[in-house]
């Protein structure tokens, strides 16, 4: 189903404003469906590259499609709680220890790349199978509010951040 309702600020933490910012205007699913090959084009390089950060301290490449998946997951399984309803309040999550226990350096680029298409197919499944009244329905993660619109917009955007910081620091593209 079709989706290009924005949402308002009180929709989401403040934290989450970068990377609504960064969506375009349009169709959420279309968005999410239609970014994803621009982002895998930037992962395909060499293993030995992809196994090296731009800086002492950084992701390597492998652990930040390890990133972009996991946070992809943690995000589409907030919307599908709070789109059915359910008032529990959820849980944060800490990226920097997902990343550490993933083990993406030990994996392959090609089943990193794989993993990363087969959760948006799952996300853009998810999305687009909800009735119009679920897309703002509004619950709590991270101990804030958050709306299933508000993940949409907070799950391209934040694939986006991460593309612009593949493009700048690790492959050195001028933005």
């Amino acid at each position: 189903m079709a989706y290009s309702g924005r949402p308002e600020a009180d929709e989401y933490n403040p934290f989450y404003a970068r990377y609504v910012a960064r969506v375009p205007q349009g169709d959420l699913v279309s968005i999410l469906r239609e970014q994803l090959s621009g982002t895998l084009s930037l992962f395909d390089g060499s293993e030995a590259d992809a196994e090296r950060p731009y800086a002492e301290g950084k992701w390597t490449l492998k652990q930040v499609l390890g990133h972009l998946a996991d946070t992809e997951r943690v995000m589409a399984y907030r919307a599908l709680r709070v789109a059915r309803g359910d008032a529990t309040p959820l849980p944060g999550f800490e990226e920097n220890d997902f990343a550490r226990e993933a083990g993406s350096n030990a994996r392959s680029l090609a089943s990193l790349r794989d993993e990363l298409a087969t959760t948006r197919a799952a996300t853009i499944s998810l999305f687009d199978g909800l009735p119009a009244v679920a897309w703002e329905r509004k619950g709590t993660a991270s101990g804030s509010g958050i709306s299933v619109r508000a993940v949409a917009c907070i799950i391209a955007g934040h694939e986006l951040h991460h593309r612009e910081i593949v493009r700048t620091r690790y492959l050195g593209q001028a933005e």
